[in-house]
C-alpha cells in the first residue's frame, strides 16, 4: 500500500485478513494508560528513534514505525501530536497515540512492538526511514518520508494485497499510491541533492566516519527550519525548541561542512532572540516560559555569528549566578565563563578580572577560579564540584590557549573513565548513564589537542551509543546502551561534525 498524509487525525478501519493498515488517531488515554513493553533491546513505544523531514513538516518515528511527533511548519513549529514527555517518563503513553501502524494476520491485529523482530534503517543518503518487522514467516515493511508539507507512507508485506477502510471518509487523507511513491522518490532526491554539497571528509576517512558525518548533516538538515533558520534540539515535546547553545553548535557545523547559507539561516535566528529573556525559544522566536536564560547563550550566539561573517551580538548578559548547560540551579560555573570570556567581562555592571577579559589574561583567572588537581571543575572555588567536561570548549569553539594544558588534564581523565556508550557530563553528575553531546564535543577538542587516539575511543563510544539507524539519542542506558531520552539530538549530531572534521579535514 502507498499513501501520502496532509496531516490530520482519523481512525482507521481495518479490513480483510492478512491486512496491514495504518492507524491514525488522536493521542487519547484511559483511566490508567500504560505505555506498552518494547522488544527486547529497543526501547518502549512512543519515544521517537528517528526522524524524518527537511525542514518544513517534521516528524519523529519510534522503534516500532509509529509516528509519535509531528511538528508544523517546521521542526520548531506547533506539535501536531499530543505526546508529552512526561507521559513517556513515566510510561503512561495510551496506545492509540500517534499514527500507529497494525498489522492483520489471521484475524489478529498487532501493533509493530508484538512483532517477533523490528529493525530500522534509512535509505542511503536520505532522511527516507524504512521500519522492517517479522511476525514468523510474515514480513512487514513501512517507509516513512516528509517533503514540505506532506507525510508520505508506503508499506509493503509478504502477504496478501493490503486493503484500507476508513471510519471517517470526511478526513482528509489521500490514499494514492502514485502521489505517496512520488513524494517519496522527492524526497529522496532532494536529500542527495543536498547532501551532495557537503564538504568531504579527509581521503584517509574510514567508512563508519563517513557513514556518521552523512547521517549527523541530514540530522541537522530534518531539525533546521529551512526558511527560518530555527534549529530544534530534537523532534519531541519539550526538546523542539531553540536552545542558543545547540543552535549555535548547529551552525558552526553546517558552516564546517560547507552549508554557508544553512548557517547564516541558524546565525540569523539566533541575533534575533532577546537572549535574556529565556533559556529556549519557539520556532518563531518567543521565548518559552519555565527556564530563565542561560549564561552561556550570548557565547554561543557569538561564535554562530562569527563563523557566519555577521555581526555578533553586542556583549551585555551577565554569566554569574546563571544556569549553565546542565540546567539546575544558578551559579558561577566553567561553562558560562568559557562561553562568555573571550567575548567580554561580566556584563556591563560587574568589571571581573580588573577590568580585563579572560582573552587579554589568557585565561588565567579562569584557571585560578576553576582548578583542581585533576583539571578544571564545574563550580567557582569549589574542587568538590568534580571535574567537568565543558572544559572542552576551551580548545574549541572558544579558544584559550593558556587553558590547554589544564584542559587536557580534565579530559583525559574523563575519558579514562569512559563507558561502553561514553561519558556523563562531569564527575559530579548524579546518573551514570552516558551522554552522547559531552562524549562528542569532548572527542572534538582532544583531536584539537593532538590527543588522536583518546578521540577515536571517544567517537568509537558515541557509534556503540547510536541506534540502528545512526542517530544520536541525547542519552543511552549504561548497560544495553538502549535510548533513554530525546532520539536524534541535533546537539550531539552536531559535535560529531565537527569532531569528525577535526580528525580528517577535507
Amino acid at each position: 500500500m502507498h499513501w501520502a498524509v496532509a496531516w490530520t487525525r482519523a481512525a482507521l478501519g481495518l479490513v480483510g485478513a492478512g491486512a496491514v493498515a495504518l492507524a491514525l488517531v488522536s493521542g487519547g488515554s484511559s483511566a490508567d494508560p500504560r505505555t506498552p513493553a518494547g522488544l527486547p533491546g529497543l526501547p518502549a513505544p512512543f519515544l521517537g528513534t528517528a526522524v524524518v523531514g527537511s525542514g518544513g513538516l517534521t516528524a519523529a518515528i519510534d522503534a516500532y514505525g509509529d509516528v509519535v511527533d509531528l511538528r508544523a511548519p517546521g521542526p520548531a513549529g506547533r506539535a501536531l501530536i499530543d505526546n508529552p514527555a512526561e507521559r513517556q517518563a513515566a510510561g503512561t503513553v495510551a496506545v492509540d497515540t500517534g499514527i500507529v501502524p497494525r498489522v492483520r494476520i489471521g484475524g489478529r491485529e498487532l501493533p509493530l512492538w508484538r512483532a517477533d523482530r523490528v529493525r530500522q534503517r534509512y535509505r542511503p543518503g536520505t532522511n527516507v526511514l524504512v521500519t522492517e518487522a517479522r511476525f514468523g514467516d510474515k514480513r512487514v515493511e513501512i517507509v516513512h518520508a516528509a517533503h514540505g508539507g506532506e507525510l508520505a507512507c508506503l508499506t509493503r508485506t509478504s502477504g496478501p494485497a493490503v486493503s484500507v477502510g476508513f471510519e471517517e471518509p470526511a478526513i482528509r487523507l489521500r490514499c494514492d499510491d502514485g502521489a505517496a511513491r512520488r513524494l517519496v522518490e522527492r524526497a529522496e532526491a532532494s536529500d542527495r541533492r543536498w547532501l551532495s554539497r557537503a564538504r568531504a571528509l579527509g581521503r584517509a576517512a574510514p567508512a563508519w566516519a563517513r557513514s556518521l558525518y552523512r547521517r549527523s548533516l541530514l540530522t541537522l538538515r530534518a531539525l533546521s527550519d529551512r526558511r527560518t533558520g530555527a534549529a530544534a534540539a530534537g523532534a519531541r515535546d519539550g526538546w523542539a525548541y531553540v536552545w542558543p547553545r545547540d543552535a549555535g553548535t548547529a551552525a558552526l557545523a553546517f558552516a564546517a561542512a560547507g552549508y554557508r547559507p544553512e548557517a547564516r539561516r541558524v546565525a540569523r535566528f539566533l541575533l534575533g532572540l532577546d537572549l535574556d529573556a529565556a533559556a529556549r525559544f519557539h520556532g518563531d522566536g518567543a521565548p518559552v516560559a519555565g527556564r530563565e536564560a542561560q549564561g552561556d547563550a550570548e557565547g554561543w550566539t557569538t561564535v554562530a555569528a562569527r563563523a557566519t561573517s555577521l555581526p555578533p551580538p553586542t556583549p551585555s548578559l551577565p554569566w554569574r549566578n546563571r544556569p549553565d548547560y546542565q540546567e539546575r540551579t544558578p551559579g558561577t560555573y566553567l561553562a558560562n565563563a568559557i562561553a562568555t570570556s573571550p567575548h567580554h567581562v561580566d556584563g556591563p555592571q560587574i568589571r571581573l578580572y580588573g577590568g580585563k577579559t579572560a582573552h587579554q589574561q589568557e585565561g588565567g583567572e579562569i584557571w585560578e577560579g576553576f582548578r583542581a588537581a585533576g583539571g578544571l571543575v564545574r563550580r567557582s572555588d569549589d574542587p568538590s564540584s568534580g571535574l567537568d567536561s565543558a572544559a572542552a570548549w576551551a580548545v574549541r569553539p572558544f579558544a584559550q590557549p593558556a587553558l590547554f594544558p589544564a584542559v587536557r588534564r580534565t579530559l583525559l581523565r574523563l575519558a579514562d573513565r569512559q563507558t561502553r556508550f561514553g561519558i556523563t557530563p562531569g564527575e559530579d553528575w548524579p546518573g551514570v548513564d552516558p551522554w552522547s553531546a559531552p562524549t562528542a564535543w569532548s572527542a572534538w577538542s582532544l583531536a584539537a589537542l593532538g590527543e588522536r587516539r583518546q578521540a577515536l575511543r571517544l567517537l568509537g563510544a558515541l557509534r556503540r551509543a547510536a541506534t540502528p539507524a545512526g542517530a544520536l539519542p541525547e542519552r543511552v542506558d549504561l548497560r544495553t546502551g538502549v535510548p533513554t531520552s530525546t532520539t536524534p539530538l541535533a546537539w550531539s549530531h552536531a559535535f560529531a561534525i565537527l569532531a569528525l572534521r577535526e580528525l580528517w579535514p577535507g
